[in-house]
C-alpha cells in the first residue's frame, strides 16, 4: 500500500550530524537568525528536542549570532536596497528579533548615507514625472514611493522640498 503524503513529511529530513553540518555551510554563506534557524530546523521535521543543542552548537562556534545578523541585515538594507528604517525595522520584528536587538541594528545606519539615499530616491522619482502632472500629485506619489521604501514621513517631505529646490 502507498504511504500518504503527510507521513513521508514526518520523516525527519537529516541526520542530526547532517543538519550541523548542512547549517553550519547556510550560516557561513549568508547571517542567519535565531528565528530562521528554526524554521529551518522545523521544516526538515528535525525532533524538537535537538533544535536547542543545533542552535547552541551554532552561536558557540560562531555561526550564529543575532546581534551580528541585525546589523548586516541593517547594512545590506540601507546599501544595497536603499530601504528606510521603518520598512527595515518591520522586517526584523518578522525575524522574531528583541527590541534591544532591532534599536541597535537601526544605531547601526550611517545617517548621511541614510540621507543621501533618500534624496537620490526623490530626485529620481521627481525627475521620471509625466510632463503634464502637476506638482501636488507628483509631491504624493513621491511620497506614497517612500514611505512605500519604509522612510519616515517627515525626512520625505522634508527631502521632497530639498528636491524641488535644487530643480
Amino acid at each position: 500500500m502507498k504511504k500518504l503524503h503527510s507521513d513521508m513529511t514526518s520523516e525527519c529530513k537529516y541526520s542530526f550530524h547532517e543538519a550541523q553540518v548542512k547549517l553550519e555551510s547556510w550560516c557561513a554563506y549568508q547571517d542567519r537568525c535565531t528565528f530562521e534557524i528554526q524554521t529551518k530546523l522545523i521544516s526538515w521535521n528535525i525532533p524538537l528536542n535537538q533544535h536547542d543543542q543545533l542552535i547552541d552548537h551554532l552561536i558557540k562556534n560562531r555561526f550564529l549570532d543575532d546581534r551580528r545578523f541585525a546589523e548586516s541585515f541593517v547594512s545590506g538594507k540601507v546599501k544595497i536596497k536603499r530601504w528606510g528604517r521603518i520598512k527595515i525595522k518591520h522586517h526584523l520584528i518578522q525575524k522574531r528579533l528583541s527590541k534591544e536587538l532591532i534599536q541597535f541594528g537601526l544605531s547601526t545606519i550611517d545617517q548621511t548615507l541614510y540621507w543621501n539615499n533618500l534624496v537620490d530616491l526623490t530626485s529620481r522619482r521627481l525627475r521620471e514625472a509625466k510632463k503634464n502632472e502637476d506638482k501636488w500629485h507628483l509631491r504624493n506619489r513621491t511620497a506614497i514611493f517612500l514611505a512605500s521604501k519604509g522612510y519616515e514621513r517627515d525626512l520625505v517631505f522634508d527631502a521632497i522640498k530639498t528636491c524641488e529646490i535644487g530643480d
